[in-house]
């Protein structure tokens, strides 16, 4: 479809939308019953614009329009009793173990996939193809074949800024499917969840048996920790609210709607500031192909360490007071 005519189906909805969240920031009780399809098909309406390529105007519009719903439905913003940084420090980690059984659902449904796939690619190298089309695959073994002497994506431009700004579009673009697809009760999540554990199993199976272990581990261990943890933890937020619609509880599905999201946007907050970390690692410390491998791996292993016990097990007492003063 092209966009003149995608614009002159849907552009009486979005007139509508835009008119009724300039009312209010958040909703009317009137409004509530209808308003999470309508975000659903403004959301579903983004997606295609992206995966289209419409113009920058139209897609700029309608993911301004998604923002101001999320912020109507959902009604959600920072804490004005705590700084920013205050919140990075007890109010992230105190929703990530609130929520403990959501991560770890998520963090399994990625994991068994992974593993399951590394292995089988580990025995059988045709396996990968299972997964990932011939032309994908010859491109990750030419990122990372010792030979070439180059580490990750090529650039084109031989920029690692440019290269900053394509790792935060691509894996905010995978956080973002993890989360807002949960609100097809969960299925979504899980599904993508699912998917990106193949994928990444696979690539790690695959170039594993190929012996490109001295190029392919220094360089995905120091922003995996960030990079990958933000994906089960965007996964674990998208289940969140699919539960919450499956299971409301003694709360209409609208309002256990918006009471699952008070934590699972805080952690998508917390989620986006580690995948912006995960890509300043990849594009200046990854690729260094002047960084012994031994001096990567020791970082990369602080690093491992330093997120799980951040998430889990820093300041206790603290996280657990924010925790409390933030549900008064």
């Amino acid at each position: 479809m092209k966009q003149l005519e995608f614009e002159r189906r849907h552009s009486a909805f979005w007139d509508s939308m835009e008119s009724s969240l300039q009312l209010s920031s958040a909703l009317e009780p009137e409004l509530l019953s209808n308003f999470p399809k309508d975000y659903r098909r403004l959301c579903q309406h983004l997606a295609m614009a992206k995966s289209r390529r419409y113009a920058a105007g139209l897609i700029t519009r309608l993911n301004g329009l998604v923002q101001q719903g999320y912020e109507a439905l959902y009604g959600q913003s920072l804490n004005n009793r705590a700084s920013i940084v205050e919140f990075l420090i007890y109010g992230f980690p105190a929703s990530l173990r609130a929520n403990a059984t959501f991560l770890w659902i998520a963090a399994i449904v990625f994991v068994l996939p992974y593993a399951a796939i590394m292995i089988a690619c580990m025995v059988n190298d045709q396996m990968i193809y299972s997964v990932i089309d011939a032309g994908n695959v010859r491109m990750v073994e030419s990122m990372y074949d010792p030979d070439l002497g180059k580490l990750g994506r090529e650039r084109q431009s031989d920029s690692d800024i440019q290269m900053f700004g394509f790792y935060i579009y691509n894996n905010i673009g995978i956080a973002f499917k993890c989360f807002a697809t949960g609100i097809f009760l969960g299925v979504g999540s899980l599904f993508v969840l699912a998917f990106n554990g193949l994928h990444i199993g696979a690539v790690s199976g695959h170039l594993t048996a190929l012996g490109y272990t001295e190029t392919f581990y220094p360089f995905v261990i120091g922003h995996g920790s960030f990079e990958l943890t933000a994906i089960v933890f965007s996964g674990a937020a998208g289940l969140m609210l699919g539960f919450s619609i499956l299971a409301p509880g003694a709360h209409t599905r609208t309002r256990a709607l918006q009471n699952a999201a008070k934590d699972a946007i805080k952690i998508m907050y917390g989620v986006f500031v580690m995948l912006l970390i995960a890509a300043f690692i990849e594009a200046f410390w990854s690729s260094s192909s002047t960084l012994p491998n031994a001096v990567k791996y020791v970082v990369g292993a602080c690093l491992w360490v330093f997120v799980y016990y951040y998430c889990f097990f820093f300041a206790p007492n603290r996280v657990a007071t924010y925790r409390s003063q933030d549900a008064a």
